[in-house]
């Protein structure tokens, strides 16, 4: 561990360290894994001719938004807040898309400031919001792209395919600042649907209402220029139904132990990705035979999608209280200061639990990215 005392706090590693010398817990990237998603992705979606936009919830971080950008074939970046947004166009990044409702005066007001830096989209399923975004870009004399999000099967936010998106495209188009996009028609409900007949079975409901809200709108004159969706467990599945033009997955560029469960019908991962993000553990006690105890808990990992996968054959994390982990060790392999590497039940929580994202390439530390938006909620 480092200290800056510039900076006034410590950092979980110095560059050139082998991995055992990070600080623990902390989170880690296998750099050559990433950069394999990444290379997948974009090849899958620029051999179709579909854009790329991947969602930074995941990651929350710019130096992984603008490497998506410079290296992963992305045309831009998805984020669900404004303020998430803030942070990723105060770094650099320059395409932004909040693929969420924004509700509030205030709120609006954000975003058509931030709009006169990057180039902003945002969705709306509510005329109040179309008039909220209206009146801030005329008072900051800027403009936003803005899609109608519809309701594809999620049951979240969303309008209704047919009339419903209609009358929203018709309000937004009657607002000098802003322009209608298109349509925001992502399906997150799918994602982990384990079975592939099922999933694929889901994904046809969500093309069929994406189809019709399409041609609802090009009956009355509307042209969608973006039809966003997808994600990281439907992508191919929705690329080959033709109804998406914007791919928005997150996850694929580092995959967790949910998304190990999902498999397509010849039995591989989405895409054939890999696990590249691990949460690194040290083993604090071994206190009795089969039993061993990380530094790893409810503060270091989201388990809202379950407990982290060990990435070692013969351990399983059985138990978490907010400072540690229990793991199952019936072959007595790990002793005190051993560390372990967790593959997260569900990335995109986890990522907001920690500061930095430790980069490694075989067993040294080769970068460290702060979580540039974390904590950026509002």
């Amino acid at each position: 561990m480092t200290f800056d005392p510039d900076l006034g706090y410590a950092y979980p590693a110095r560059i050139g360290d082998p991995v055992h010398a990070v600080a623990t817990p902390a989170l880690i990237v296998d750099l050559a894994a990433f950069e394999r998603n990444a290379a997948r992705m974009r090849d899958f979606a620029q051999a179709r001719g579909l854009r790329l936009r991947p969602h930074a919830k995941t990651h929350k971080s710019a130096d992984i938004a603008l490497y998506q950008m410079a290296h992963g074939g992305a045309c831009g970046i998805c984020c669900q807040k404004v303020s998430e947004a803030e942070a990723l166009v105060d770094a650099g990044v320059t395409d932004v898309l909040v693929s969420n409702q924004v509700c509030g005066a205030a709120r609006a007001d954000r975003l058509a400031r931030l709009a006169g830096r990057a180039t902003i989209a945002v969705c709306v399923d509510d005329p109040a919001g179309v008039a909220e975004l209206a009146a801030a870009v005329a008072q900051h004399g800027t403009e936003l792209a803005v899609l109608v999000e519809v309701d594809v099967g999620t049951g979240r936010c969303g309008v209704p395919p047919g009339q419903a998106a209609v009358d929203l495209a018709d309000a937004i188009d009657a607002e000098p600042g802003l322009r209608f996009e298109g349509l925001q028609a992502y399906q997150g409900a799918l994602q982990h649907i384990a079975d592939p007949a099922e999933r694929q079975a889901a994904a046809e409901s969500a093309a069929q209402l994406t189809r019709f809200a399409v041609e609802s709108l090009m009956a009355a004159g509307f042209a969608c220029n973006t039809i966003g969706g997808a994600g990281t467990g439907s992508f191919r599945i929705d690329a080959a139904l033709g109804m998406v033009n914007e791919l928005q997955c997150g996850s694929y560029i580092f995959m967790d132990a949910d998304y190990d469960r999902i498999r397509e019908a010849d039995g591989s991962r989405p895409g054939g990705m890999e696990n590249a993000l691990f949460v690194l553990a040290g083993i604090m006690s071994a206190p009795v035979p089969g039993r061993a105890v990380c530094d790893a808990g409810l503060k270091a990992i989201a388990f809202d999608s379950g407990p982290p996968r060990i990435d070692r054959p013969g351990l399983r994390y059985t138990q978490a209280s907010d400072e540690h982990g229990v793991i199952d060790d019936p072959d007595g392999q790990l002793k005190r200061g051993d560390t372990v590497r967790l593959v997260p039940g569900h990335c995109d929580p986890t990522c907001n639990l920690y500061d930095w994202l430790v980069g490694v390439r075989g067993n040294r530390v080769e970068t460290l990215w702060p979580v540039t938006a974390r904590g950026k909620l509002y």
